[in-house]
């Protein structure tokens, strides 16, 4: 894998630009896995396991040059999420240069702290924009890919926004592909107005074009691909509902980054808060949390049982 020029080397991450210039921070464990994140949108564009293999789908057709976020990853929806709203599609975050942050302070990301390597990424306020909103990023020695967001509301009023982590997973075959999680809850459907059904399938499966909010959904959900004999497992504090999303073929057509066929290779879950919008008072701070683990598919129910480790 191509890591581009490496410009600079820093405790725990290495500054790079890609093969189009772009400023990216490529993270390692000792094992071998590593990420990397674009500062253009604090999008993380690469997740590899400790055997080289990609864990997050990336369109052969992506766009990769400023002002459009990438087709693939996991670009951040903030303040907005889709069209509901009267900014641009999923807000301007992914839009919006990052910058390092030098002087983060020390935060409790968990116990196991030391065996992380981790970047600090700031997305700073301007006039139109008076947010302010760290983002933390690290690789665990097992390769876990953990995601923390922070926003603070320095203005002088209250302000509402929905948020995203909007995961592009890898996977074999989408008609191999199950959910567990999710099973008995309600979910709005996006093809059908937002209007709210309930989930009747013991397991979520792909047969069509999804588009759906699951509401209230659970600190851990679990993603088995049976051909690659492998399981996403997806905890999330602070993120009450997780988007479902696979274009399938007729919409796949109508989108210029992306390819005919790659929805079979690709299924987004994100952890989020659509559904009601988050409202910080002036002085008043919101934390999301996302951690990823790709493991070997067994009996999954083994995670369901435990929420999490965040």
């Amino acid at each position: 894998m191509s890591m581009g020029h490496c410009s600079e080397q820093r405790p725990g991450f290495e500054v790079t630009k890609d093969w189009n210039g772009a400023d990216q921070v490529a993270i390692r464990s000792p094992r071998g896995a590593s990420v990397r994140v674009c500062l253009h949108g604090g999008q993380v564009v690469s997740w590899r396991n400790d055997r080289g293999e990609e864990l997050l789908f990336t369109s052969s057709k992506a766009i990769f040059k400023p002002p459009r976020a990438t087709r693939g990853g996991i670009p951040i929806c903030f303040p907005q999420f889709g069209n509901c709203g009267t900014l641009e599609q999923h807000g301007f975050a992914r839009n919006k240069i990052w910058t390092i942050d030098e002087e983060a302070p020390p935060l409790n990301y968990g116990d196991n702290n030391n065996n992380k390597a981790s970047v600090d990424l700031l997305l700073k306020p301007s006039e139109d924009d008076l947010k302010c909103w760290p983002h933390w990023v690290s690789l665990s020695m097992d390769g876990d890919l953990s995601l923390i967001s922070r926003v603070r509301n320095v203005n002088g009023k209250p302000f509402s926004f929905a948020f995203a982590y909007h995961t592009y997973l890898s996977v074999s075959d989408i008609s191999e592909v199950r959910i567990e999680g999710l099973e008995t809850l309600d979910y709005l459907d996006n093809l059908s107005q937002r209007e709210r059904f309930t989930e009747q399938g013991d397991a979520i499966t792909f047969e069509s074009e999804v588009d759906r909010v699951y509401v209230g959904s659970p600190g851990v959900i679990a993603v088995l691909d049976h051909e690659k004999k492998r399981t996403f497992i997806v905890r999330k504090e602070g993120l009450p509902d997780i988007v479902v999303w696979n274009p399938w073929e007729k919409k796949s057509k109508t989108m210029a980054d992306f390819g005919d066929e790659e929805y079979k290779q690709m299924l987004c879950v994100d952890a989020a808060a659509v559904e009601r919008a988050i409202t910080l008072k002036p002085g008043e701070e919101w934390t999301g949390k996302l951690e990823l683990s790709a493991v070997p598919s067994t009996n999954c129910s083994d995670h369901l049982d435990h929420p999490g480790r965040l």
